[in-house]
């Protein structure tokens, strides 16, 4: 049976086991705890760090960790900026200047993953109090919206070790914020959202023929806590259909 699993297991303060997420890189470190309502609850640290009145009294028993410092984004990445006016408008001219990318077919997946994306946000708040995390923003989740529905295939070109995916799940998968354990997200919208890219995101890699497109599919979901099984891409070889 096919599977998608969390690579690891803790014993939370509530004496229950639930799933963690195991860190896979420097910038992005997982951790798992349980909520009041006992709903359960992964969290990740994420490299952009969250800024606020957002401290949850949940977790002030967990231990003092800290999110890590972000790593530097990659050197010569594609870099996306966007800004109020662009976001009001559901403007993507500024993804697809910036990276060359109009279409699924005009995106060369093997320079993109060399070079990775990265986006630059500059948000202005109309209240200058307002220290909601740019994730909460109803309107520059919109646009991100618009953006995973345009080009569904796009984490896999993201800039990962910077932290980039992290921040894109953010955009699209529900969550709370915590100044301790950074973002906090739903557990099952977490999982369906890995789920659908693997199943984007392997069919695409094999329609360009890039080479070890279920390694490629593998590393992105680790990187965001799930351990894929090989029983999966075989489904998905033996029922594939053709896009077009």
């Amino acid at each position: 049976m096919a599977s998608i699993r969390p690579l690891h297991s803790l014993f939370s303060p509530l004496k229950q086991t639930i799933p963690s997420l195991v860190p896979v890189i420097n910038s992005i470190s997982f951790t798992s705890c349980c909520c009041c309502s006992h709903l359960r609850q992964v969290a990740t640290f994420v490299s952009f760090n969250p800024s606020g009145n957002f401290d949850l009294s949940l977790y002030d028993d967990q231990d003092n960790t800290e999110a890590p410092p972000p790593m530097p984004p990659t050197e010569g990445r594609y870099e996306v900026v966007i800004d109020n006016d662009i976001i009001q408008r559901l403007d993507l001219s500024p993804f697809q200047n910036a990276t060359g990318i109009s279409s699924s077919s005009s995106a060369k997946p093997k320079e993109f993953m060399e070079k990775t994306i990265g986006f630059t946000i500059n948000y202005q708040r109309e209240d200058k109090y307002d220290q909601r995390e740019l994730s909460e923003f109803p309107d520059i989740r919109l646009w991100f919206v618009q953006l995973d529905a345009t080009y569904p295939w796009l984490p896999v070109l993201l800039d990962w070790r910077a932290g980039e995916l992290a921040r894109y799940a953010a955009m699209l998968v529900p969550h709370q914020m915590s100044m301790k354990m950074g973002v906090v997200f739903n557990p099952e919208a977490l999982e369906l959202f890995v789920m659908n890219k693997v199943f984007v995101v392997y069919s695409w890699l094999k329609r360009h023929e890039i080479p070890m497109p279920r390694l490629k599919t593998k590393d992105m979901a680790r990187m965001l806590g799930f351990g894929i099984g090989d029983e999966l891409f075989d489904l998905i070889d033996k029922n594939s259909i053709d896009p077009s």
